[in-house]
């Protein structure tokens, strides 16, 4: 996801987005969503792609035209994933696939691995379609939904892991409630996953580090999988002045060795030219 936010400079500053619908007492429903939605055209190469493979790959699950919503009444259970996948191997769900180089790679590398992606711009969607097509992947199906939106109706246990590498980071302190981890989407997550499934997290930005810490290392039914000691500040800083990190009080936390099924991307490539230190998390369910 963080990827995107590279390409389309035309991201707003609002805290949240309005949703139509009525909540409690008849206030309007608002939900605090972790992108913005952009218009996102395609090129005429995405295009072709997106025509080409969107039968074989994308799932048809959403509320409508549009919408980034789940259907009503859709629940991805054993049954559906049998049923799309044609068998019952374990599935992995990527939570922002971005260009899909990763989730593309992986599916490949392991035919016997089931692979959801979960991505909301269309030209990310495009991409992973124009990869997954020219491979000829039989085990990837992409999904173009709200990830939080989607586990609420995931059936208990019917995934094996689920990743979510290099996440918009959100760097505004007023913005951090908009960032993709937090403890809602972690019990989620937690009851979509199988008995011994992990969540693979990983991010290049140093207080998107301590934040991932501060939702899921206290949280119950989660062990943190970790073998490295990492030093991080103990305060957030936000856009603007990160270099006050450095002179912040600092703590050692528990993360993990590079995930060796995650491929070098070009994001990741760029993130280490410009000097940043790559933070690896799994957390399993216990």
């Amino acid at each position: 996801m963080q990827e995107n936010n590279e390409k389309n400079q035309n991201i707003s500053d609002v805290s949240a987005r309005h949703v139509p619908g009525q909540g409690e007492n008849g206030h309007p429903i608002h939900k605090v969503l972790s992108f913005v939605r952009r218009s996102g055209r395609l090129d005429a190469r995405l295009q072709r792609a997106w025509d080409n493979y969107a039968a074989d790959y994308l799932l048809d699950i959403n509320a409508g035209e549009g919408s980034l919503d789940v259907r009503e009444g859709f629940v991805l259970d054993a049954e559906y994933a049998r049923k799309t996948w044609g068998n019952a191997n374990p599935l992995v769900v990527e939570i922002g696939t971005g260009q899909g180089e990763n989730v593309v790679a992986a599916a490949e590398a392991n035919p016997g691995t089931n692979f959801l992606a979960l991505e909301v711009y269309d030209p990310g969607v495009a991409h992973t379609l124009l990869l997954a097509g020219k491979k000829g992947l039989r085990n990837l199906r992409v999904a173009q939904v709200n990830a939080p939106e989607l586990f609420k109706v995931m059936a208990d246990g019917v995934a094996a892991e689920v990743w979510t590498f290099f996440p918009d980071p959100w760097p505004k302190k007023k913005h951090h409630k908009r960032r993709i981890v937090q403890p809602e989407l972690a019990g989620q997550v937690r009851r979509a996953l199988a008995d011994g499934g992990v969540w693979r997290i990983a991010t290049d930005i140093e207080d998107y580090a301590l934040h991932v810490h501060e939702v899921m290392d206290g949280l119950d039914g989660w062990k943190n999988d970790g073998g490295l000691t990492v030093s991080l500040p103990i305060e957030h800083v936000g856009k603007g002045n990160a270099d006050m990190a450095a002179d912040m009080p600092h703590a050692d936390f528990t993360e993990s060795e590079r995930f060796a099924g995650r491929v070098l991307t070009n994001f990741e490539k760029k993130g280490l030219a410009a000097g940043r230190v790559i933070h690896d998390f799994t957390y399993r369910k216990i």
